[in-house]
């Protein structure tokens, strides 16, 4: 499920403004999603596999070239479909959270 997650929100990310593998990190981990280099190139060269993403090499100013990811069309629409499935997710969720106990039911010390 966290990998649905990530991917989603990398989609969103790049979706907003092309991005360099730090800014995306950066930017995850401002949202508390705290995510390791090991975890996000995997999936960025996944993403790019699988034709959402491209990138771009830049030179830097202060360094080697960096390498920029950016979303495409097929990019665009798998990013509303995960949205959509969010939501459903969420609603899902907040269901379970929100509905009312039958009476009696809870912590039984005696099971």
């Amino acid at each position: 499920m966290r990998k649905g997650v990530l991917e989603l929100c990398i989609l969103a990310i790049v979706a907003k403004q092309d991005a360099y593998a730090s800014d995306i990190i950066t930017k995850l981990k401002e949202a508390r999603l705290i995510v390791v280099e090991g975890t996000l190139y995997p999936l960025l060269t996944r993403l790019k596999n699988d034709g959402l993403t491209v990138y771009r090499w830049e030179e830097s100013k202060s360094g080697p070239p960096r390498k920029y990811h950016q979303i495409t069309e097929p990019g665009l629409k798998a990013l509303s479909e995960l949205k959509d499935d969010w939501q459903e997710l969420i609603i899902s969720v907040d269901k379970i959270l929100t509905s009312p106990s039958p009476p009696g039911a809870g912590f039984n010390p005696t099971l």
